[in-house]
């Protein structure tokens, strides 16, 4: 049985496609800032079936529309984010890949019960290296927040399944 002790962060997006590659963006700004292990998951997709299976908790993070002006951040949790994973309604173009790698881990029994999915309002996705101004300032916040709910995870270890969790609850001490 793989021991679950380690943080998966899972940046999803196109970084040619301007703020869809906001997902991608953050996780990179994250490797050198927390104890996870961080990878692109667009381009790995099933390869990363081994490392979710040993992973005590999990953040995705993708540029997805979330109905809020651009550069807004929203954070699901658990059944929230398997609720607006499975919404009918098409959020972020990776969806697909990522619900496919999720089903396994869970037929697998190795889904991680801690999860959260980050996403960050795009305002514009076309053929781009760079992103929107609104994108570009809210790197930092999605980077904190991030942060955050790693290191939440590792103060408060016994918060129930599909728990909601404030983004104000995250910011106190």
């Amino acid at each position: 049985m793989p021991t679950h002790s380690t943080a998966l962060v899972l940046g999803y997006g196109n970084v040619q496609l301007g703020d869809d590659g906001a997902g991608i963006r953050v996780m990179d700004g994250l490797k050198a800032q927390v104890d996870a292990e961080c990878f692109d998951g667009g381009t790995m997709n099933f390869d990363l079936l081994a490392h979710v299976e040993t992973a005590a908790s999990l953040l995705v993070i993708d540029a997805a529309n979330i109905q809020l002006p651009a550069g807004a951040l929203a954070l699901f949790e658990g059944h929230a984010m398997d609720g607006f994973l499975a919404c009918a309604r098409r959020h972020a173009m990776h969806e697909d890949g990522l619900m496919d790698l999720l089903g396994a881990a869970r037929l697998l029994g190795c889904l991680p019960q801690r999860r959260a999915l980050l996403c960050l309002q795009p305002k514009r996705i076309a053929q781009s290296t760079s992103l929107s101004a609104p994108l570009e300032q809210a790197l930092g916040e999605a980077m904190q927040l991030a942060k955050k709910w790693l290191n939440h995870r590792r103060r408060q270890r016994g918060l129930a399944y599909g728990q909601a969790v404030s983004l104000s609850r995250l910011s106190s001490p």
